[in-house]
């Protein structure tokens, strides 16, 4: 299974961006697909997943302003990010869960900044 993510740069706050990562291999027992990020001198975050049957799970800093889905026919996951603040600045990571196993996108970087 690899990932493949795009679409992270430079963006304003209040500004928006979106996110897609485009999964190959054998894409079989996926229970879920979705972003972590990680900023600077912290660790590794949930940001928002889509779970097997299509529910969703946002983190609450990021409720009401990020939107994932999942096209399940491109085997594509993506993050639409409106109302991005400083805080939000990390390197965004993709990932899948098959049968219990964690895999992950090479990474990609989101900077809020004036």
């Amino acid at each position: 299974v690899q990932l493949q993510a795009s679409g992270g740069g430079l963006v304003q706050p209040g500004g928006s961006l979106r996110l897609s990562c485009a999964a190959s291999g054998a894409l079989i027992g996926i229970s879920h697909m979705g972003w972590y990020r990680q900023a600077p001198g912290k660790q590794r975050e949930l940001v928002a997943v889509v779970i097997s049957g299509g529910r969703t799970n946002y983190a609450d800093s990021v409720k009401g302003r990020f939107t994932v889905s999942r096209d399940s026919a491109k085997n594509t996951v993506y993050l639409q990010m409106n109302n991005l603040k400083p805080e939000d600045t990390a390197v965004y990571y993709c990932n899948l869960d098959q049968y219990g196993h964690p895999y992950w996108g090479q990474g990609t970087l989101v900077t809020v900044s004036s």
